[in-house]
């Protein structure tokens, strides 16, 4: 279903409001290209929900690792769900979530502008803009309170989502000091102000509650008739292959097998749980690591396609696993 927009004369900085007229899909969709982002795997991923998720049973979504909350905007806007629980260590990704929540007409100014300016240069002018927000991105952390919300937080987020959108591949990533170090990419248009998307993300994220804080904050939030969905940094399926470039926190093997146990408490509380990884098969036939881990519960098998190397001659199929702690169909 599609969502109608209404628009009226008034404009403010160039931009025309709207109102979304609720009519259930608001074609919501991720607003940042995220390393693991599951756009790509969302069909399949809807095989394998609990049929009680299906059948309307299900009110209370948990999702720790949000990235670019892909799975989320699909449960939410194809499914009944009253109530989500969001997280995510990154306190860039939940200032620039909880912006679009609460300020996203401000946050659409900010972004309005980077595009109108951004749009007006050369490619030699683009490069250099592009490498001074960086700068200025990276040493405004400093000076940032990310436990209280305040305007700062949306001047904030329009200038990560420029610079997600105008980066080299579309890729958030950060060095081990967590500076965000991804080159500029050179576009001939991008899209920086996608307000109409913004705006159905908002709306998407009414009845959500967004924190900064890793996956062991679902034990404490947990509530009855609940479905919860864990997408870790993956575990990396040769020597050379890691996620972990995309943050300044590792997850290494110990961590995976704490998210297990994880796993089985939410499974022994008789809520719905699925976790997505890498298959270390892909590699090594003989690696068993999460079929070892997860042997007491429902490992599927699904083709993916790799998409972050900057080499596209080597990206390609692989497969991911879905574990989940009820039979799928």
């Amino acid at each position: 279903m599609q969502v109608a927009v209404k628009k009226t004369n008034k404009e403010q900085t160039g931009i025309k409001e709207k109102e979304l007229l609720l009519t259930g899909n608001f074609g919501a969709k991720p607003f940042l290209k995220w390393a693991g982002g599951k756009g790509q795997l969302l069909q399949k991923f809807r095989a394998l929900y609990p049929q009680e998720l299906i059948n309307k049973k299900i009110k209370n979504y948990y999702e720790p690792f949000l990235g670019s909350g892909a799975v989320y905007f699909d449960i939410v806007q194809q499914y009944e769900i009253k109530n989500a629980w969001l997280y995510d260590v990154n306190p860039e990704l939940i200032i620039t979530y909880k912006s679009i929540q609460q300020d996203v007409a401000r946050l659409i100014e900010f972004l309005y502008r980077y595009q109108k300016t951004y749009l007006k240069l050369s490619l030699t002018q683009r490069q250099k803009y592009f490498y001074d927000q960086r700068t200025n991105y990276n040493l405004q952390r400093f000076n940032t309170d990310y436990d209280r919300f305040s305007e700062s937080w949306t001047v904030r987020a329009a200038q990560l989502i420029f610079l997600n959108r105008t980066c080299f591949n579309g890729l958030y990533r950060v060095n081990s000091k967590g500076e965000f170090n991804t080159p500029a990419g050179k576009y001939d248009n991008p899209t920086i102000c996608d307000e109409y998307n913004l705006l159905a993300v908002a709306k998407v994220l009414e009845n959500a509650t967004i924190k900064k804080a890793d996956y062991s904050q679902v034990k404490r939030d947990l509530k009855s008739n609940a479905f919860v969905y864990f997408d870790p940094p993956y575990r990396p399926i040769s020597k050379t292959a890691s996620f972990k470039a995309y943050s300044k926190d590792d997850f290494s093997d110990k961590e995976q097998k704490a998210l297990a146990g994880m796993f089985k408490y939410i499974h022994e509380k008789g809520a719905f749980v699925m976790l997505s990884n890498s298959d270390p098969k892909n590699n090594n036939p003989d690696d068993n690591f999460f079929d070892e881990l997860y042997k007491d519960f429902n490992i599927a098998r699904i083709p993916a396609r790799r998409m972050i190397n900057s080499d596209a001659s080597r990206r390609g199929n692989i497969n991911e696993i879905v574990v989940t702690n009820y039979p799928t169909r």
